[in-house]
């Protein structure tokens, strides 16, 4: 339970900083809120490669390093994203930082809620 706790209040903080960054009167713009986006879909080549791919207790798979592949390039362009925004002019470069900060703390958080709950032991994602 404490490990739900606390993963509840980072993801929290990460989604703080990107508000902060959008709706701050000084920045006053909401594009940053496009990489809510790659929030969303990160997680989804893990469960397509954990549905597809074999139980087998190998060290690698070609669909589970398929699914890193496509779960790295999500990451890399949510990061990029905000950059990109700051280096035409559309956002400000402390709005970029706000978001590349809370881009930080969800990808940080989404990485624990699979460590922690994706053991496959009694108390795990699967169940809820």
């Amino acid at each position: 339970v404490a490990a739900l706790v606390a993963l509840s209040f980072s993801g929290a903080i990460g989604l703080t900083f990107l508000m902060l960054g959008c709706a701050l009167e000084y920045y006053g713009v909401y594009w940053p809120l496009f990489v809510l986006i790659f929030y969303f879909i990160c997680p989804i080549p893990h469960f397509i490669a954990k549905r597809v791919g074999d139980d087998s207790d190998a060290a690698s798979s070609a669909c589970r390093e398929l699914a890193y592949f496509f779960t790295t390039g999500i990451v890399v362009s949510a990061f990029g994203l905000p950059i990109i925004l700051a280096r035409v002019e559309a956002i400000k470069w402390g709005a970029c930082g706000l978001v590349l900060a809370g881009n930080a703390v969800i990808f940080l958080t989404i990485l624990g809620f699979f460590l922690v709950f994706g053991r496959g032991d009694d108390f795990s994602w699967e169940q809820w």
